[in-house]
């Protein structure tokens, strides 16, 4: 039967974080343009007791019920109350453990939060993380043979938000502004290590976004030539040629999300290797 609402209750329960479910959620929800989710995420369920007050809450206000619980029982305790107060559930990660399991063999063990274990890929994010915030916006430009990737472009074709999800990857990445007339470092021209991406967007993307920015703080900008479409156009001009005369990919991210920016730029790095 349609829904006739505009929104509906999305619970998530988890038994970690509850990153994996906001993801499977949200990708979901997405598909259905005629309504929005209300989001109700319960991290850290891992006793029956806990598990019994979120279906309660749920049972106030009904809607889907997406869950990752690592202990079977508890999952089968969440199913059956679901089902007693009428409510659809789904336990997200069995069909693909599943999946594992008939091509691996049984688990060994189940680990809550395994996915989130401080080891070396962990502590590997932490140290691109660092690296990112410390090489954004042109910042400490002495060092870019250590990056994994750099990004260059105009003003705001996303350089920073997205080697920040780069640098949760743990990619290590740095971002430096291109501004025409101003020579880009030296320490960058002569890196052989980094892959060097381009980031462009329409003018007119450009444009909108930049007029949207806090201008406040900024002392000598002139916001008639910030948003202006011919200078920015002339922008991405020198942008683009000076990508082209050092031989570095460029991307187009007038219609790209920052996931789908990021997925272009490890696929070209898989690429190049």
């Amino acid at each position: 039967m349609e829904n006739r609402k505009n929104f509906f209750h999305l619970h998530l329960i988890s038994d970690s974080t509850g990153e994996t479910l906001i993801s499977a959620g949200r990708a979901a929800a997405v598909q259905f343009l005629h309504v929005s989710p209300i989001e109700h995420v319960y991290p850290l369920v891992r006793n029956r007791k806990q598990a019994d007050a979120v279906v309660s809450a749920i049972d106030k206000e009904p809607g889907i019920v997406l869950y990752t619980i690592v202990d079977p029982e508890l999952a089968d305790f969440i199913d059956k109350r679901c089902v007693e107060i009428g409510v659809p559930s789904v336990n997200v990660m069995e069909p693909i453990i599943g999946t594992f399991q008939t091509y691996l063999g049984p688990l060994a063990r189940r680990r809550v939060g395994a996915q989130h274990v401080m080891n070396a890929d962990y502590f590997a994010r932490i140290e691109a993380l660092n690296y990112t915030m410390d090489h954004d916006d042109g910042q400490m430009a002495d060092d870019y043979d250590q990056a994994d990737v750099v990004l260059v472009g105009i003003s705001r074709t996303s350089k920073t938000p997205t080697s920040i999800y780069l640098a949760n990857r743990g990619i290590k990445t740095a971002n430096i502004p291109i501004v025409p007339g101003v020579p880009l470092p030296e320490n960058l021209l002569s890196a052989t290590k980094p892959l060097i991406v381009g980031l462009i967007a329409t003018s007119d993307r450009i444009s909108q976004v930049r007029g949207h920015r806090e201008l406040g703080s900024v002392s000598g900008l002139d916001m008639s030539d910030y948003t202006d479409r011919a200078t920015i156009a002339e922008e991405l001009k020198y942008a683009r040629m000076l990508c082209a005369r050092h031989n570095w990919p460029i991307i187009d991210v007038t219609r790209r999300s920052i996931e789908e920016t990021a997925a272009a730029i490890v696929a070209l790095r898989s690429k190049l290797r």
